[in-house]
């Protein structure tokens, strides 16, 4: 089946979008375009596309997930194969303004939850061992 269009990005509402769009870039590497600071795109080396846009009225979702304020979206970035390179990780992702959700370290789960500085989750997972 042919595709009627081509995926062009996700688009993320924000209080700030120069702010998260630099807290993406230290996260996931990328440069974003500084224009509007009410729209503010982010390329991801290898990845999608990124766009912030202001919502002054953003209400960050609420974690674990619930009917009021559900996530709608979160981000999976590739943090390393082991738990120390997911350690070192996180300790960058902290330093950039992220805050831990979850936590937990089991085989049975391969990533870790966090919240950016607006409150979206996104996490930080362990590749696997093929």
């Amino acid at each position: 089946m042919s595709a009627v269009a081509h995926f062009r990005s996700v688009v993320v509402d924000c209080p700030d979008p120069r702010e998260l769009a630099r807290f993406y870039a230290a996260v996931g590497g990328g440069t974003p375009e500084d224009g509007d600071p009410d729209w503010v795109v982010l390329r991801l080396p290898g990845g999608p596309r990124l766009a912030f846009q202001r919502s002054p009225d953003h209400t960050p979702p609420q974690w674990p997930r619930s009917d009021r304020n559900a996530q709608q979206f979160h981000l999976d970035f590739d943090g390393g194969a082991t738990w120390e390179e997911i350690d070192a990780a996180e300790e960058r992702v902290l330093a950039l303004g992220a805050r831990v959700l979850d936590k937990e370290d089991d085989i049975k789960k391969d990533f870790r939850v966090y919240a950016d500085p607006a409150g979206h989750p996104f996490c930080l997972c362990r590749i696997a061992h093929d």
